[in-house]
């Protein structure tokens, strides 16, 4: 099967010197997160490192026909995660570091595929927000820094040609110590993950922004957030006034209102 392309960071390139890569990734074994459908997600060890592993093992017509019929686009390889890994580092956002990646094989079903990157270590989701400060309020700044920080990193990524497709607060990963001090900065890094359905082009469909960002604040509904809150978000994201906002863009809003709110219907 041809190789359509692969890259081995120095570290797996020592260790796996001379070795059928393919092969021995399809062979890896870890703690399995996920194995469906053609997929295993796992973490493994090496030379007292921790990787994350994603690996396509070739979904199968039957699979992607199922998909288009629901309208859905197959994920028929883990390309989509390596270039969306890529487009976010060359737009200076926090996200996973690369270490690997390969695919090969041209007909869709059979096609294999990987990528590995760096295991975000000591780290904690964004999904624990609302009950963290449902029971420990944060301070006004934190609380300012964060959105402020969501609302920069939603709007670089849907300026320049990327939405993720599931957006919510359990893929923003940062530093478990916020478990402890509940204080965040606008220079605290936070690590945008699980972007194996992100689509990049030369410009956002608004539909696909809409879903993004519905998505987002459907998951958020837990975190105690005042209208207050909710326009600052809306103000960093789109770089205007608050007023000439409020005057022409208060339908595309309601959009992400409705979006949040059928999530929340389900």
């Amino acid at each position: 099967m041809k190789i359509n392309s692969c890259y081995l960071r120095d570290d797996l390139s020592r260790a796996w010197a001379d070795q059928p890569v393919f092969d021995l990734v399809a062979k890896l074994d870890g703690e399995i997160f996920r194995s469906k459908e053609g997929r295993r997600t796992l973490r493994f060890a090496l030379n007292n490192h921790s990787y994350f592993l994603k690996y396509h093992a070739g979904v199968g017509w039957l699979e992607i026909f199922k998909n288009l019929l629901a309208l859905r686009l197959p994920i028929i390889s883990a390309r989509n995660e390596w270039q969306a890994i890529q487009f976010l580092q060359q737009h200076g956002l926090d996200t996973m570091t690369l270490a690997a990646y390969g695919e090969r094989g041209w007909n869709p079903a059979r096609r294999q595929s990987f990528v590995i990157t760096d295991d975000l270590t000591e780290t904690m989701s964004l999904e624990w927000l609302g009950e963290q400060w449902q029971q420990r309020p944060p301070s006004y700044a934190s609380k300012q820094a964060l959105i402020h920080k969501l609302a920069d990193i939603s709007r670089i990524m849907h300026r320049n040609g990327m939405n993720h497709r599931d957006y919510y607060l359990c893929h923003f990963l940062l530093d478990e110590s916020f478990a402890q001090t509940n204080e965040f900065t606008v220079d605290t890094p936070v690590y945008l993950i699980d972007l194996h359905r992100a689509q990049l082009r030369k410009q956002t469909p608004e539909r696909w922004i809409i879903k993004d960002l519905g998505s987002l604040y459907f998951s958020a509904s837990r975190v105690p957030l005042t209208r207050r809150d909710k326009l600052r978000f809306m103000k960093i994201y789109s770089g205007l006034p608050l007023r000439q906002l409020l005057n022409t863009q208060q339908r595309f809003w309601q959009q992400v209102q409705q979006r949040a709110d059928a999530l929340l219907a389900e």
